[in-house]
């Protein structure tokens, strides 16, 4: 996930730029993807979590992460959650400060 001041005009640039195309917009947060599958999101301030993360890390098994984040004692930053643009995920904080978004497609 890219931080970004304005949506639309790092979507057009990242899109030209890495022949992406958007795939999902809701005005905070965007991605663009290829047929490939690579996917790039962009936020300006995440409408449902306390903070923004660094980075985004999707897995088959969001709530197994979930557990093993808890079990290893990290600082859960947005409780595992199922959003309304059909993402479950969940941040934590590493031992870095950086905050990890974790999350599956429902």
């Amino acid at each position: 996930m890219l931080t970004v001041d304005d949506v639309d005009a790092a979507a057009r640039q990242h899109g030209a730029v890495l022949g992406m195309e958007l795939v999902m917009d809701l005005g905070w947060v965007a991605f663009l993807a290829d047929d490939a599958g690579h996917q790039l999101g962009l936020m300006t301030a995440d409408a449902s979590a306390p903070v923004n993360p660094d980075v985004s890390v999707f897995v088959d098994d969001v709530d197994a992460a979930h557990r093993a984040a808890v079990q290893a004692g990290a600082e859960i930053v947005h409780p595992l959650s199922d959003e309304e643009w059909g993402v479950r995920r969940f941040f934590y904080r590493d031992s870095s400060g950086r905050v990890v978004n974790v999350g599956t497609h429902r």
